[in-house]
């Protein structure tokens, strides 16, 4: 968790240096810089196919169960603990909605809304034993993973059920409407105008956000980004968000599971930055017997992380079924270590207290993209889970570093 440092006197809130600044914030920014430079290399070894509106497309909803159950993990993380079980929680998920929409013909909003209250009671139960019982989160979850996992095998007698209903593929699938009809540009494009104003609309309104943001800090004394490197920042923002905006537009309009994403992600942003219980998840992974010492109910806190990692695993294995258009036994194979790596990737901290919602959302797109494009070049999986893995040790090895020169 980063500290806050106040100006010295005579500063007139015009913070550090830029060269002083971006050297401080250089891990923070890095991984968004690997990004971008991770995007821009297999732009152009794939002859400009990762950004084409299909491609974009397709690579968010590839990630995007992997974005979501990322936000849930990041908690876990930063709260000291690990979950195993998530990969096989989309797979029970995902075959308990198939039974119960295909076998049982019941509808699709109480089978979702029964999903993600089995979801919360996984993540109940397996929380209980760490919290209070202060059973290693490895352990319990590993066996969580194999448990769920023999229930999936169970629950689909060994077998795929689907498909499903046409309205709950939508959720994976489904595009949201154009209100305004849609604009020709040309004899074969269409633009979806209600995603392009969206896409114009969301940075100009996080534009507000942190202008808003810069003043409070102003007022209170609080370090703050430079000026010019605040401008440089939400400029390359607003064009990069409006740029990949119209991309979308220009296929089928903006997803209807990117929705879904964009809200939870500001949501656990504002969580993590801005509430009680955010700053106690990380006053724990900081220091668990400091923060009990403080007040803090250190067990019912861990006990809800888990609770609400397990919500967000049963919301992925909803998407991640929809998206299938079927349930399988081994749906959600190896999922977890993609969510703990994307976490890990973005910043997060093996041994808790730091981490940052948008550090695990760029893991996440970083492990995606590099999937994604090493797939459209033709790297074999092999070569893929080796890279895969060697990104995740030089992350974790640029964690230990940065904590070693502090």
């Amino acid at each position: 968790m980063s500290t806050e440092t106040v100006l010295a006197p005579g500063s007139g809130g015009g913070g550090e240096p830029l060269r002083v600044f971006i050297k401080r914030h250089l891990r923070e920014y890095g991984m968004l810089l690997s990004l971008i430079a991770i995007m821009i290399f297999f732009q152009f070894m794939t002859n400009g196919t990762l950004l084409k509106p299909l491609n974009l497309t397709n690579l968010i909803l590839q990630n995007s169960y992997i974005i979501i159950m990322a936000l849930g993990m990041l908690l876990v993380i930063v709260a000291g603990h690990i979950d195993l079980s998530v990969g096989s929680v989309v797979g029970f998920i995902g075959a308990l909605a198939a039974v119960m929409m295909v076998q049982f013909k019941i509808h699709y909003i109480p089978t979702t809304i029964i999903c993600l209250a089995v979801g919360g009671l996984i993540g109940a139960a397996q929380g209980y034993w760490v919290a209070f019982f202060k059973i290693p989160s490895f352990i319990v979850t590993l066996a969580g993973m194999l448990v769920f996992k023999g229930l999936s095998l169970a629950l689909l007698a060994g077998q795929s059920v689907g498909p499903f209903p046409p309205e709950f593929q939508k959720l994976s699938s489904g595009f949201i409407p154009d209100i305004f009809g849609g604009m020709a540009l040309d004899g074969s494009t269409t633009v979806h105008v209600t995603s392009v104003l969206l896409g114009i609309a969301v940075p100009l309104i996080l534009i507000g956000l942190n202008y808003r943001n810069r003043l409070n800090r102003q007022k209170h004394g609080v370090e703050e980004e430079p000026l010019l490197f605040f401008v440089a920042k939400n400029a390359v923002i607003a064009l990069v968000v409006m740029y990949l905006g119209f991309l979308l537009a220009s296929y089928k309009g903006l997803p209807n599971v990117l929705i879904v994403m964009a809200t939870l992600i500001m949501l656990y942003t504002f969580v993590t930055m801005r509430t009680t219980i955010g700053r106690r998840i990380y006053a724990i992974g900081g220091n668990e017997k400091a923060a009990k010492l403080s007040g803090i109910n250190t067990e019912r806190v861990t006990f809800y992380t888990f609770i609400n990692m397990g919500v967000l695993a049963a919301l992925a294995g909803l998407i991640f079924a929809a998206r299938l258009n079927t349930a399988t036994p081994k749906a959600g194979v190896s999922f977890e270590l993609d969510v703990i790596a994307a976490c890990f990737i973005g910043g997060a901290s093996a041994s808790g207290g730091v981490g940052r919602v948008t550090g695990a959302v760029i893991g996440a797109f970083i492990m995606g993209v590099m999937n994604n494009g090493m797939s459209i070049i033709g790297v074999g999986i092999d070569w893929q889970q080796v890279i895969k893995g060697l990104v995740l040790l030089a992350a974790v090895f640029l964690d230990v570093y940065y904590k070693n020169k502090a």
